[in-house]
């Protein structure tokens, strides 16, 4: 029998190859959990490595531009190696040396994963590889010099559409002809139990310190939470700690050209339902049942998929799924940039983009934080192209 962690979501829908590695990590994760030594080491690496807590900065500037909402912003954007990434890969890190792993490898997109897995490898002075599609690397130039500076062996994907998607496939590849000896360090919250979960459970300190912050410093818990979408895991990291509040919350997806046509990342207000790396969940398909290829101007959200605990949110109504096209997010990471002094990635630029239309709507002393997840170094290339700006 499959489990199904989330509803009728997530699961174990992999090769028999791959089965016992997925079995070995399950068990692992439920030995460490809620060991106490294990957490207080992950603790000191957040404080000491990472530099948390984040903080939560007042966008008082936005505020009073948009006139609605209080708008706060959770800067995950300033943790080491600027994105939230850091967090989940110090997690998976410590549990693959308990287990005994010799190698590391991963997968990514944007590039922020990698530069995360490539850096606790390094800390942790074991060899890296990450897949990375070729469209991906084109993009994201400066995650890919990050990534070989800090020792990682970097393997371009050519098959399919060349992107996050593709790259899974090749890691998954790789996990089960290196079984003995390595650990597959999954960058969001998606692929077959427990990675979910356990993805979700190490990015859950970015809620767990928001909530204390707002009871400190504003008096009460938010009124309302927004975060980008791609495969999930910054969104969780921030929902699932106020879950059993009465907070509204908002996940936004890459709309690309519009949701109207091919060409977005929206598998949650355009998906359906269907198994992808390893677990039942919203895909982008076609009515055969094909992977469609996702597109978003943001390397971190194009995905045709999304973890399995927001297919379960969506379906309960819990969280309300957005879209924001390229465009919005180009002229909200403008509007960021100018507003704030702050230069988001293009993925939590899909939230601000958001965040403008919404918190002209609410009462002015609600209470709207918004997870920058990731700063926009890695981006301004693809935002320079996309602006036609002259770099020369």
């Amino acid at each position: 029998m499959v489990q199904r962690t989330f509803g009728p979501y997530g699961g174990q829908f992999v090769s028999e190859l791959l089965m016992p590695l997925i079995h070995e990590v399950d068990a692992a994760y439920a030995k460490v959990k809620d060991d106490d030594e294990f957490q207080s080491q992950l603790s000191l690496l957040f404080r000491d490595y990472v530099g948390r807590p984040s903080p939560l900065w007042h966008a008082k500037r936005i505020t009073d531009d948009l006139g609605g909402a209080q708008v706060y912003f959770k800067r995950d954007e300033l943790n080491h190696t600027g994105a939230h990434k850091i967090n989940n890969c110090l997690g998976q890190i410590l549990l693959a040396q308990r287990m005994g792993k010799r190698r590391i490898i991963a997968e990514t997109g944007a590039g922020q994963h990698g530069v995360a897995t490539a850096t606790v490898c390094a800390l942790f002075n074991l060899p890296c590889t990450i897949y990375m599609g070729a469209k991906d690397i084109t993009r994201q130039r400066p995650n890919i010099m990050r990534m070989t500076l800090l020792g990682a062996e970097i393997k371009p994907v050519e098959t399919g559409n060349k992107t996050l998607k593709d790259a899974m496939n090749e890691a998954m590849r790789d996990w089960a002809e290196h079984a003995e000896d390595t650990y597959y360090l999954i960058g969001t919250a998606a692929g077959p139990h427990p990675y979910p979960t356990m993805v979700r459970d190490f990015q859950s300190v970015i809620g767990r310190e928001l909530r204390w912050q707002a009871m400190e410093h504003l008096g009460r818990l938010p009124d309302h939470l927004v975060a980008c979408l791609g495969g999930g895991s910054n969104a969780l990291g921030l929902f699932h700690p106020f879950l059993d509040d009465p907070v509204a919350m908002y996940g936004v997806e890459a709309g690309g050209s519009g949701i109207e046509t091919d060409h977005h990342a929206a598998s949650l207000t355009m998906g359906m339902p269907g198994i992808l790396h390893g677990n039942m969940t919203y895909l982008l398909q076609d009515d055969q049942g094909q992977i469609k290829n996702a597109h978003s101007i943001a390397a971190g959200l194009d995905y045709p998929g999304i973890g399995p605990e927001h297919a379960h949110l969506k379906d309960t109504g819990r969280v309300r799924y957005v879209t924001a096209t390229d465009t919005e997010a180009l002229t909200a990471f403008q509007y960021c940039a100018r507003m704030e002094g702050i230069l988001p990635a293009l993925e939590p630029a899909h939230a601000i983009a958001f965040v403008q239309k919404l918190a002209p709507t609410l009462p002015k002393d609600d209470i709207l934080v918004m997870n920058l997840c990731g700063r926009g170094d890695k981006d301004l290339l693809t935002i320079a192209d996309a602006l036609g700006m002259d770099l020369s």
